[in-house]
């Protein structure tokens, strides 16, 4: 087996040679794989082929998956790798598990460094099209999607797709008004800083690629996380870090601000603004300045993040100062940062109905967090998604709300514990949810807390973008008759992970190995049902901007089948069939002569009829009547809802659609511009919302209306029933 990979590696290395140009290889140092990694893929492969809800052997057919989806994952769109390439490399197909099991990864590394050269060659070939002029009269078009289309068999073909797509750049950058010396200028640079992120990346972003093809080749939601990502996702899911309290982004080669958090140490400094370019730190307040000009985003932030109450310093190019211009050093102390864009908020919104003014509670909920280490360092005001809600159901209660609405639009899930502590506030105790693990033991998980928090009218708003812990609090809402779905039908992710830390297992002195979140079960509703593949159905359903071969449970290749249990035993607290069908009149009768609603349709129309086509015409002429088309639909739009509008609201929308399609990528705007239109998309009025609201109030109404029917749809109702 050792003689097979030797002879594969010694190949692998001569298709390499043999494609770097003499002018590249200097540029492109070969990336090979570190010890802790080739350690960390062999821990990650003990734990996925016998601890995984699915184990699989790592045999010749899971090296196939392994090699496909590395391959995607790098080339998704089969833009850099020629046919002949994968003729070569297909040699590996059936040797990754070997690759893995031997501690030898010098084959997927070697398969990336072809690719990395191929990127080079690709875009170097890009910036060289730039001088040429393009023909914008002949009638061609540019493949939008690739990802099912053949890898290119010759250079010509390669050269020929390249062309198209800068020929497409060039011809958005014109649409929009850029003279000529501008969109060369614009994607020069553009494509200069692709090939400079490449030369950037390092062996662990190479080790990263490869074990995620790995981990979700077992199933979509199984992923690999290096020491990095594993911070990262942390940060994500507790809701804090210890920083300065400032949100960076890269722009060309400088770390630039792009938002200071409100109460963090940079925001309370009064030294920074938006804007200001980072490019040199230090530790303490007299320690060396490092020169951070030109590094990854990643690194820099590792950097300038620290330890808690420690000092880092900063050298500063202020934001309305040149490049050459005066610098300035400021020192900041670093502190725990809440992440407060991604907690629990809540709004109240008006529903008028002739003389009636409903007032209709909304709590946007971005993902169910909690801050576990202050909960174990017995923290009795740590922060958690169920909290964090309570808090706003009782303020919305002494606002005397006549209905909650809880919007998970695009909520991907989180700690399942607050999803079932959560589905608490609204219900009696009771199961919420059902684990089934690899063994087949089911268990039932419960809330206890008894008396709900909120037991007046209930929505949930959903989209395809929420999932997991999302659909089991929905689903749960759903099963009790407690509350209306509202919306898309969600993901269909239906499986449960959890952590594992591989520097824990190893007995690591330190953090190296990075940790596996891996499915160890799958999750069923109370009524027995999962929501594995076809996600939580809204009672009410709003059109889907979604498509389910593209993103969903179902556009994976991998992933579970729908399976039912038996229902757990739980009392039905509401009976809401007498409702639905009046809401629904309601509803449609109320979208059918709302203008704005209707537009919306039609948007959702014409992009799922855009992405059908596939196909994006490069000549002038045609793409500027489909441009006049647009524009001529987007100012009917305005002209229809222009009355009423307030000067700002007015300015806004102007701002919005100015940069509608700019042919500009976000860091190139100017950043005021961006975080501009970025607060007016934000602020932009949610049809969608606002519908969700209306039904509500449409079922307040009803209630108020008719005693027998809200004695069925409300809690601690006579007209329940047990389900068994």
């Amino acid at each position: 087996m050792k003689k097979k990979l030797l002879w594969l590696l010694l190949a692998f290395a001569s298709i390499a040679q043999a494609a770097a140009p003499d002018t590249s290889q200097s540029a492109l140092p070969l990336l090979q794989p570190l010890p802790q990694e080739t350690q960390a893929a062999h821990l990650s492969a003990e734990f996925l082929t016998q601890k995984h809800y699915k184990a699989a052997p790592l045999d010749e057919a899971m090296s196939e998956k392994i090699f496909d989806r590395y391959l995607k994952s790098l080339d998704p769109e089969r833009m850099f790798f020629l046919q002949a390439d994968i003729d070569q490399i297909s040699s590996a197909k059936t040797k990754l598990g070997d690759a893995i099991t031997n501690e030898d990864l010098n084959i997927p590394f070697l398969i990336f460094n072809l690719y990395e050269q191929r990127f080079t060659e690709q875009f170097t070939y890009a910036r060289s099209l730039l001088k040429q002029n393009f023909d914008f009269t002949v009638k061609e078009g540019f493949q939008a999607e690739r990802d099912k289309a053949a890898w290119p068999k010759s250079e010509d073909e390669m050269h020929d797709l390249w062309r198209k797509r800068v020929k497409n750049d060039w011809l958005r950058l014109k649409l929009a008004g850029k003279d000529q010396k501008s969109i060369f200028s614009t994607l020069d640079k553009r494509y200069e800083n692709y090939l400079v992120h490449t030369r950037q990346l390092k062996s662990e972003d190479v080790f990263q690629y490869f074990m995620d093809a790995y981990a979700q080749s077992t199933d979509p939601h199984t992923d690999y996380l290096g020491p990095r990502a594993s911070e990262d996702f942390n940060i994500t899911m507790h809701l804090s870090l210890i920083g300065i309290g400032a949100v960076l982004e890269q722009r060309d080669e400088y770390t630039t601000i792009r938002e200071l958090v409100a109460g963090g140490p940079a925001a309370l400094s009064g030294k920074l603004k938006v804007g200001d370019r980072i490019v040199g730190v230090a530790q303490g307040e007299h320690g060396k300045v490092v020169d951070i000009l030109g590094w990854r985003l990643d690194d820099a932030v590792a950097i300038i993040r620290g330890a808690s109450d420690s000092t880092v310093t900063l050298d500063i190019i202020p934001a309305d100062a040149t490049p050459d211009g005066k610098h300035k050093e400021i020192s900041l102390v670093r502190k725990k940062i809440n992440l407060e864009q991604a907690a629990a908020k809540d709004t109240i919104i008006e529903v008028k109905e002739g003389d009636t003014v409903r007032h209709i509670g909304i709590i946007t909920l971005p993902i169910f967090y909690q801050d576990t280490d202050a909960r174990m360092k017995g923290d009795q005001d740590y922060r958690s998604t169920t909290r964090d809600v309570s808090r706003l159901l009782t303020q919305l209660k002494k606002d005397k709300v006549d209905s909650v609405l809880i919007d998970l639009r695009n909520n991907g899930g989180g700690f399942l514990d607050e999803a079932i502590n959560l589905t608490g506030l609204f219900i009696n105790q009771g199961p919420v949810v059902q684990q089934r693990y690899a063994n087949g033991k089911v268990k039932v998980e419960s809330d206890t807390e008894g008396k709900p928090v909120w037991d007046g009218p209930l929505g949930v708003l959903i989209n395809r973008g929420s999932a997991s812990a999302s659909e089991i609090f929905a689903a749960a809402i759903q099963d009790y008759g407690r509350g209306l779905i509202i919306g898309e039908q969600s993901f269909g992710k239906g499986t449960v992970q959890t952590i594992v830390d591989l520097d824990q297992y190893s007995h690591a002195d330190k953090p190296k190995f990075g940790e596996l979140k891996m499915t160890i079960a799958q999750f069923f509703r109370i009524n027995g049902g999962t929501t594995q593949l076809r996600g939580v159905t809204p009672d009410i359903n709003f059109p889907s901007t979604s498509n389910a071969e593209d993103f969903g449970e179902s556009s994976f290749d991998n992933a579970l089948p729908w399976s039912q249990i038996n229902a757990a035993n739980y009392t039905v607290e509401g009976d809401l069939t007498g409702v639905i069908p009046m809401l629904q009149i309601r509803h449609d009768m109320r979208v059918k002569n709302d203008k704005e609603f209707q537009y919306l349709e039609e948007d959702i129309a014409q992009v799922k009829a855009e992405r059908k086509k596939n196909l994006v015409s490069l000549n002038e002429a045609d793409r500027r009547k489909e441009r006049d088309v647009q524009e001529a639909r987007i100012k009917a739009h305005e002209k229809l809802t222009e009355s009423g509008k307030s000067a700002s609201e007015k300015l806004a929308a102007a701002k919005t659609e100015a940069l509608r399609d700019d042919g500009l990528q976000a860091n190139e705007r100017n950043l005021t511009v961006q975080l501009a239109a970025e607060k007016a998309a934000k602020d932009a009025k949610d049809i969608l919302l606002n519908e969700a609201a209306h039904i509500l109030s449409d079922e307040v109404d009803l209630l108020k209306t008719d005693t027998r029917l809200a004695a069925r749809v409300l809690p601690g109702s006579v007209a329940t029933q047990s389900t068994k």
